[in-house]
């Protein structure tokens, strides 16, 4: 009751205002000349087209002002969402906000040394934005732009999920482009940096049925337990979209067809995409890309000394 009686004395102080300003008063004579016009006349239309036109430009300004901060929290809330699913904890009917902040802890990561950065909000850094400041961001050499994104942020965000205080699951940022988009997602690694958990791209414009398969469940499950960097020296196999890998560099990678899990070389290896053979490299490259020096290489290289397991 309370609040109505507030609106209440809010429009008649704007209709009190409204009543002192000339150009009102100017506007109400108009208004009255053109309604008293002829339906058939030009002037009429025209005026009330435009005056619908300012009606819609206001309301939809007006929503978008409002909704703002819904918008935001909506975008936030998906980005949350996603990191959790990557991380095999989004649970069907959950409070994902509750969720997150029990499971799941951001932190800052510098890109050249792999050091954790104290001095940045990790709730409020935006890598996506970084990337596109040239104060926070790099142009990355064409010889080493296998990802072809040119430019990266200086530091990363990386999300730790924790159990008992240790480090259960480490989950990445990662993007790079396809065929015909720039595809962002997340890599979700065990402890030792080496092993897949999961990987999950929540923004792409690939083609639906073919690369847009990326976002399929049952494509992501292939991902599950192969490993990220060559421990012996090895070639993958003949279909393989790489030829090569040096012990300690990334080998992970997109195939063309299925997986024979019976051949040397195979955990590194995830079936490619059916008929999308552009987005299957591109999504090879820009992991090998992320996990590479340019990457977060140097940063897993720490996590896993810290712990005490072997490169």
């Amino acid at each position: 009751m309370l609040k109505c009686e507030q609106l209440k004395i809010y429009q008649d102080k704007i209709c009190v205002a409204l009543d002192k300003c000339e150009h009102y008063q100017k506007f109400k004579v108009y208004k009255d000349k053109v309604l008293a016009l002829g339906n058939d006349s030009l002037e009429k239309t025209i005026a009330i087209a435009v005056a619908l036109c300012l009606v819609c430009a206001v309301l939809v300004s007006f929503s978008a002002v409002a909704l703002k901060s819904l918008q935001v929290h909506n975008k936030e809330l998906d980005m949350k969402k996603n990191i959790l699913d990557v991380a095999g904890l989004l649970q069907e009917g959950s409070d994902i906000d509750s969720a997150f902040a029990e499971k799941i802890e951001a932190k800052i990561v510098n890109l050249e040394t792999g050091d954790y950065v104290e001095d940045i909000n990790a709730a409020e850094y935006d890598q996506r934005k970084a990337a596109k400041d040239p104060a926070q961001s790099v142009a990355i050499p064409k010889d080493k732009d296998i990802a072809h994104i040119r430019i990266k942020a200086k530091y990363a965000k990386v999300y730790l999920v924790k159990e008992s205080g240790a480090i259960k699951s480490i989950i990445l940022p990662i993007n790079g482009y396809g065929l015909w988009s720039t595809l962002y997602g997340f890599l979700s690694l065990d402890a030792d940096g080496q092993t897949v958990q999961s990987i999950n791209f929540y923004d792409q414009q690939e083609t639906p049925g073919l690369g847009g398969e990326v976002v399929n469940p049952k494509w992501r499950a292939l991902w599950k337990g192969k490993k990220v960097y060559a421990e012996t020296e090895q070639a993958s196999a003949e279909k393989g979209l790489i030829e090569s890998a040096e012990i300690g560099e990334p080998a992970l990678s997109l195939i063309k067809g299925v997986v024979d899990n019976t051949k040397p070389g195979s955990q590194y290896q995830v079936d490619g995409l059916a008929g999308a053979s552009l987005t299957s490299t591109g999504v090879t490259n820009l992991v090998r890309y992320w996990m590479s020096n340019e990457g977060f290489a140097p940063y897993l290289a720490k996590v896993r000394a810290v712990k005490g397991v072997k490169s």
